[in-house]
């Protein structure tokens, strides 16, 4: 089987060995040789002795040497057995160990190669290779979002993915490819080519992105899924050997490509190139960094103002994440929230931040709100809303007064566990704000069935109204739609006074954005409040109208906070 071929670059030959001489045991072979001669030497004096004594009734034979014939009958027996019986065993030992380095050398659920055994079928594809002239491609494979097949489906159907998508490309693959899973959702295969034809594995990955994209037909469900992949050569694009790769290295660089693809949006590939390597490595920077700043308390809640459009009152504030790192400054969300949600810190790094806003929202007027985005990993966890309302009534914070903003690809991925969660936090005052409106998977049935408290209307569409006598129809629509709904609605992005005026015309509408100034920390949201009469205890007048007036200055309006 092409799958099992380069599984026996693994072998150990010294089982061999100590079999093959086993196999020969010159002992129990010697024994049964040395009683077959001294039969033939005895049996020469006794047969003849016993024969007479059987016709003539006088004579008898000898008893010494009938015994020692006897003995000779019985040694030779058990020489012979012996000998079968120990080659049988070796026999059954040898197939042991080869379906032991057969085992050890593949994946058990898929049959394709193992982590291990790939580094060798490599090396050895690309030693054949090299006597022909050609060149290489090391091809890393990651589905895209696997994990939640398991999660919602089970394993067993994830498993049955695995198998199916496995026999979908090692079909598609040459006769001499290796293909291997490295772990979990992770394959890997490598394939010679023509050197200075690298089109042809671009042709090969297209038509392995085709196959992809049929659905895996299983008895009770249906699955799609995509794929990302990272593709690097041992060969450059003019043909020429780079003499200092190995497998090992192949491995790592088309690790790298993958992570690009991955970066990139997914369900695409690409090949390996030097820049990759350090992108790669100040992304490894910063999951340390955002390790030891966790521990440290270098994350930190920044607020936005949301306003009121057509008062200009200060209504409450949007809590926005920023990492002060003491060697890279301040770091904004976009940065650094992907890759805690890659490295499984998502969860504990908003935690410690709601922590914070609670303590600092506290503070604040009681007809102020505050809200907190969501990460769709979070309402992925079925005991997320347990989890926050008991930090509601550590922190001795109104849920009335909380805000969660919770993003339309949610909705996508488990609508059944979303619906679940927004209905126990609005059981207890909790208001639910659907974000990014517009920009995701949902549909008015959704809109109407979910129980949303708000709509905020993505920046992208507001951004239409910035040009002068602009009319945005998408952003009427949506206006149009939070009416017919009974939902308030909330636009973000407002940088000009064009864009507010269009959106006074429309109506009631709160809205943030840097017109009304960049996002600020605890202390400086303390003094706003604190002049313009909205923090209890140290009321002070001096300046009333700050909250309420657009900050024309151009630090307000610049994006780089």
């Amino acid at each position: 089987m092409r799958h099992l071929h380069g599984a026996q670059i693994l072998t150990d030959h010294e089982p061999d060995i100590r079999l093959e001489t086993a196999d020969r045991d010159i002992i129990a072979l010697g024994i049964a040789i040395a009683a077959i001669i001294l039969l033939v030497g005895t049996g020469g004096s006794v047969l003849p002795q016993a024969v007479g004594a059987l016709l003539s009734h006088n004579s008898k034979p000898d008893m010494l040497l009938v015994n020692a014939l006897l003995l000779n009958i019985a040694l030779i027996i058990f020489g012979w057995r012996r000998y079968r019986e120990l080659t049988r065993e070796i026999g059954e030992r040898r197939k042991a160990e080869q379906r032991a380095q057969v085992l050890a050398a593949t994946d058990p659920l898929t049959q394709c190669l193992n982590r291990r055994s790939m580094v060798a079928a490599t090396e050895d594809l690309r030693a054949r290779a090299a006597a022909r002239g050609d060149a290489i491609a090391y091809c890393m494979v990651d589905l895209d979002n696997f994990k939640q097949i398991n999660d919602m489906h089970g394993h067993t159907t994830g498993d049955a993915v695995l198998v199916m998508l496995c026999d979908r490309v090692r079909a598609m693959l040459p006769n001499d490819a290796r293909l291997a899973r490295l772990g979990g959702d992770e394959f890997a295969f490598v394939i010679a080519y023509p050197a200075g034809n690298a089109e042809r594995v671009d042709d090969l990955v297209i038509r392995l992105f085709e196959r992809m994209a049929q659905p895996f037909q299983l008895p009770e469900v249906t699955i799609e899924l995509t794929m990302s992949i990272g593709i690097v050569a041992d060969h450059d694009a003019t043909g020429n050997v780079d003499a200092s790769i190995d497998a090992a290295s192949l491995m790592h660089r088309a690790d790298m490509a993958l992570y690009h693809a991955k970066k990139q949006g997914r369900n695409r590939y690409f090949w390996f190139e030097t820049g990759m390597e350090h992108e790669l490595k100040f992304r490894n920077q910063l999951e340390v960094g955002i390790r030891q700043g966790l521990t440290k308390g270098e994350f930190v809640p920044f607020y936005e103002q949301q306003i009121d459009v057509q008062s200009g009152a200060l209504v409450g504030f949007e809590m926005l994440a920023r990492w002060r790192s003491p060697k890279l400054g301040l770091i904004s969300p976009e940065i650094f929230v992907p890759i805690a949600e890659e490295i499984g810190l998502i969860t504990e790094m908003s935690e410690k931040l709601m922590e914070l806003a609670f303590a600092d929202a506290r503070e604040w007027d009681d007809s102020l709100t505050l809200s907190i985005n969501i990460s769709p990993m979070q309402l992925r966890d079925p005991w997320f809303a347990q989890r926050l309302l008991k930090r509601l009534v550590e922190a001795n914070f109104p849920p009335q007064r909380l805000e969660i903003e919770i993003t339309e690809s949610c909705l996508h991925d488990n609508i059944g566990l979303v619906r679940s969660m927004i209905t126990s936090l609005r059981n207890q005052g909790v208001q639910i704000s659907l974000d990014d409106f517009g920009t995701g998977y949902s549909s008015l049935e959704q809109l109407r069935s979910l129980p949303f408290d708000r709509i905020k209307i993505d920046r992208s569409f507001v951004a239409e109204l910035r040009e002068p006598g602009r009319k945005s129809t998408l952003v009427e629509a949506i206006v149009a739609l939070g009416r017919g709904l009974d939902l308030p609605l909330t636009a973000e992005g407002v940088e000009d006074e064009e864009t507010l005026k269009a959106l006074k015309a429309m109506g009631r509408l709160k809205a943030q954005g840097y017109l009304y100034g960049q996002p600020e920390d605890a202390e400086a949201v303390r003094k706003r409040l604190k002049a313009a009469g909205l923090l209890p205890g140290a009321t002070d007048t001096t300046l009333p109208t700050e909250v309420a007036q657009p900050a024309h200055s151009a630090q307000a309006r610049s994006r780089s906070a």
